[in-house]
């Protein structure tokens, strides 16, 4: 697996629709067929990609996360402002700060794996630790997720390690 490009961000604005849900639940299927449709009322779109947002509790602990940990799942894209919020979609501010981008190859039943050497080999072994800001992927906008060829961006929020 590769090095992961380690860049720091704006704030960005998404549109969306959230939902809470676990990986044992998984309703991301549902999420993404009720907000895909609706894209097309979002007239200030600043890209055609797409953001998966996965949101945590203020105390997450990676070493604790379960099938059975739930969190505040995002179906979202990015726009230039939430002057024109179509009705029933939700404004969500992405926050800044370090990120370092994985690109995850395959089919999403293969993204263990891709975690797996994040999360358990990467982040471990680097000069970072996790920050307490929300995880997402970056979907351009003709992914399709059952090619066994689809790439899509996994940006994990990142800090400095704190000497002890």
């Amino acid at each position: 697996m590769q090095q992961p490009k380690i860049i720091n961000i704006k704030d960005k604005n998404l549109i969306g629709l959230s939902i809470h849900t676990s990986l044992a639940e998984n309703k991301t299927f549902e999420l993404w067929s009720t907000f895909k449709p609706r894209v097309k009322e979002i007239n200030n779109r600043i890209n055609k990609g797409f953001y998966s947002i996965q949101v945590y509790e203020n105390n997450f602990d990676i070493r604790q996360f379960t099938p059975n940990t739930y969190f505040k799942k995002w179906a979202a894209t990015e726009v230039s402002d939430f002057d024109t919020t179509p009705k029933g979609l939700q404004p969500f501010t992405l926050p800044g700060g370090y990120y370092a981008i994985f690109i995850h190859k395959g089919r999403p039943q293969q993204f263990p794996k891709t975690a797996e050497y994040i999360y358990g080999e990467w982040l471990p072994n680097s000069d970072y630790e996790l920050d307490n800001r929300p995880h997402f992927e970056y979907i351009p906008e003709h992914n399709k997720p059952n090619d066994p060829n689809a790439k899509e961006e996994v940006w994990i929020p990142i800090k400095l390690k704190v000497s002890k």
